[in-house]
């Protein structure tokens, strides 16, 4: 195997790893978590003055981000939802509450409403992303489809991008391919790491 074939299979292997450790998490820690996260983002402040927040609907063993999608409304943020493509990268919508959310793809809850484009994500003040793992220089690894790094490109640079994750995810080094992105901050229950 070559170096870039050797990242591929660190990545795979870590990714397995990090997905039974979340699978291993009970729903009420996880909802208790999410919740933790919530209270963490709400002493952002670039949340204070952000107009439009993109986030997403967590899934399986994600930190829930239930409470967090209703306080963001709640305060009255347009807050747009990820609508992932064939091609796997994203769509987005701007969220108006649960019952606008309807089973998809991958087992992903998305929402129903008019399609913005690719590239409402840059009408984004601040953007919330999923990850499995951040490392200690803002690399952010995903599931492997791309969609998040693509986002992570069209994001103008002044607008601070966080990965959400549990405090374990959070690791010293995680294995990069030259496409990967790095996020402006973690966000878990313990605070905020920026990097």
């Amino acid at each position: 195997m070559n170096a870039e074939e050797d990242t591929v299979e660190d990545k795979r292997r870590l990714r397995r790893e990090l997905l039974a450790q979340r699978r291993a998490i009970p729903a009420e820690p996880r909802r208790a978590y999410g919740a933790a996260i919530r209270d963490t983002v709400l002493t952002l402040p670039e949340l204070a003055t952000a107009r439009t927040v993109t986030a997403y609907v967590s899934v399986q063993a994600e930190p829930d981000t239930t409470t967090l999608l209703a306080t963001l409304l709640a305060r009255r943020r347009t807050v747009l939802l990820p609508i992932t493509l064939p091609d796997m990268s994203l769509d987005w919508v701007a969220y108006v509450g649960p019952a606008s959310l309807h089973p998809a793809a991958h087992g992903l809850l998305e929402p129903s409403g008019t399609r913005l484009g690719a590239d409402a994500v840059k009408e984004a003040d601040l953007a919330l992303l999923p990850a499995l793992a951040v490392d200690r220089s803002g690399l952010r690894m995903g599931r492997g489809g791309g969609c998040y790094d693509r986002v992570l490109a069209t994001l103008p640079p002044d607008v601070l991008s966080c990965a959400l994750v549990y405090d374990h995810e959070l690791l010293p080094r995680v294995p990069a391919e030259p496409h990967d992105r790095r996020v402006g901050a973690a966000v878990t229950s313990s605070g905020v790491t920026r990097f």
